[in-house]
């Protein structure tokens, strides 16, 4: 499943569907497809997001700061290789902006599959 994030002031944002949802929980919303935000109502919604990413890239490095003893150096290689994920916060950078250009120009956010 998709979602896209739709306002009048900035282009289509599409995410996988699981991640999408977690963002629009993140923003304080049921989490329900489809769905809104009124412009008044964006201002607080992009505080939760950002705060909410903020509280889980500190969540995720206190998990990662672990430090493992690997003898063999193309053990460290292949784990290096394996272990590329594109965190929430890269994720979260387009429908940031989005946000920020719907309470510029004071539109309406909505979301819904495709």
């Amino acid at each position: 499943m998709l979602i896209t994030f739709r306002c009048k002031s900035y282009a289509n944002v599409t995410m996988f569907g699981d991640i999408g949802l977690q963002m629009i929980k993140m923003m304080g919303h049921s989490g329900t497809v489809p769905g809104a935000i009124l412009a008044p109502d964006l201002p607080e919604a992009l505080s939760k997001l950002t705060l909410s990413l903020a509280t889980e890239c500190t969540t995720a490095q206190k998990d990662t700061s672990s430090t493992r003893y690997v003898e063999d150096v193309e053990d460290v290689e292949e784990d290096a290789l394996s272990e590329q994920v594109v965190g929430l916060n890269l994720r979260a950078v387009p429908l940031i902006e989005l946000l920020k250009s719907a309470i510029n120009a004071q539109c309406d956010v909505m979301w819904d599959t495709p």
